[in-house]
Formats: C-alpha cells, structure tokens, sequence
C-alpha cells in the first residue's frame, strides 16, 4: 500500500472532544453522577491504539507491528495493511470515552478538593502510610505519586485520570472510591491496583508499571511495555527515581 493509501484510511481518525463548564452546587453533584452512570454503562469496547502518521492524520488500529522495514497495521474491523515503516510518526493509546468529562465534574463536587490544601509533607506522609498498609515498596510508591501527580492531590489529566495516583474512573469505581479527590482514597485505590499489577506479573516492576499506565490489554497485546512513548517514557522516570 502507498502513502496515499494509508493516508486515506487516516480519514476515519477520531476527533478531538471539547468538555463544557458546568453549573455549581446540585448541578454539579448530579452532573457528576450522570458523568459517571454514562463511564459506567458504557460497553465494553475493544482496545485499540491511534496511529499518527507523518502527515499528522490519525487511524485507530486493532494493533501495530513493525517488520524489518515495513509496518503492519492491523484494523478493527477486519483486515490489514502493509506500508513503509517511516510513515508512522507515533503510536498512541486511545482514548477512553466520557473519562475527562467524569473528571472534571467529579472535581467540582469534591468535598476534599473544596478543602483547604494538604501540606507537602502531610501529603507525602500519607503515601507512606497508605503504601506500608498496602505492601508497596515505598520508594517505589513515592516515585509513581511523583511522576503521576507530581504531588497534587487535585491534579486531572488531558484524559480524565484523577488525584495523586491519576486514577482512571473505571479505577474509582473498581475500588468503590466515591470521591476520586479525596487523597487517602485515591492513594489507596491506586496502591491496591499497582499491587495487584506486580502481583499478577511476578512483581516485574516494568510490566506492572506499564500496565498502570496504559492498561494491562496493552501490555499482554504487546508481550511487555508497548510502544507508546508516553508509557516508556513513564516506566523510565518512575524507575530512575526508585533506583
């Protein structure tokens, strides 16, 4: 296939979405929970990466694979396509639907986030204590709250993660986190889950820590950390800082 024929096919790419403002005090709470009913029924839908080529188009793919000097790219819907390594720019995650909007209507009815801020240091006392009673290395629990939040406990991401852990919604509800800002909730749904990561892959820091990142579908997809660059760039600073 020619660049002009993977080029069309990018035709299809997703499109960007714009989150609104929305009301204060009962509008807020019940748009928190209309936000979360619609992450929550949503349908399971198939992992899929984005693949931005070169002339900046995008094309959601089932999985993208690299042969010698080829790229093989295969489609959702059935098929593939074989084309010249060079016009893959990036290879990305997709994204999750209705999570950005659930994340900023979840941070407007907080009662945490409307508090007064945690010091820096009760805040990194509280990861300590959290990952003493999960059973999480403690340097290694510091490094991810670090790198994910940088320690802000009201931080929320261009793709609705949440809190000092960046917890995704899927994770609140998982672990039955009613307020993802609260910061002791939020540590501890994110700590359990990064435990049950190196549990389930024989405590490979590499696996576990990519597989918090960009999902465990992606990392048994790709046989270990895919080639997304935000996900080994991630894996990278989080071990540089616990080494």
């Amino acid at each position: 296939m020619d660049k002009a024929d993977v080029w069309n096919q990018a035709g299809r790419g997703a499109q960007g979405r714009h989150v609104g403002g929305s009301a204060p005090g009962r509008t807020r709470l019940g748009s928190c929970i209309l936000s979360f009913a619609l992450f929550a029924l949503t349908p399971t839908l198939a992992w899929a990466d984005l693949v931005k080529l070169t002339n900046g188009r995008v094309i959601s793919v089932e999985t993208c694979r690299f042969e010698g000097e080829s790229v093989i790219l295969e489609f959702r819907g059935g098929g593939e396509v074989k084309a010249p390594k060079d016009l893959v720019a990036e290879i990305l995650p997709d994204e999750v639907p209705y999570a950005k909007a659930f994340a900023l209507e979840a941070l407007a009815a907080s009662a945490s986030a409307a508090g007064p801020r945690l010091s820096d240091l009760a805040v990194r006392e509280m990861v300590d204590r959290v990952a003493s009673r999960v059973g999480l290395n403690l340097r290694l629990a510091r490094a991810v709250v670090q790198v994910e939040s940088n320690f802000d406990t009201r931080a929320v991401s261009s793709k609705g993660a949440m809190g000092l852990m960046q917890i995704m919604p899927v994770i609140a509800q998982e672990y039955a986190v009613s307020d993802p800002f609260d910061p002791e909730k939020n540590l501890e749904a994110g700590m359990r889950h990064l435990r049950t990561l190196l549990d389930r892959y024989g405590n490979d820091s590499m696996r576990a820590l990519a597989a918090y990142n960009a999902g465990e579908t992606a990392v048994s997809r790709y046989g270990g950390v895919p080639p997304y660059r935000e996900t080994r760039d991630y894996v990278q600073r989080v071990l540089a800082l616990v080494r």
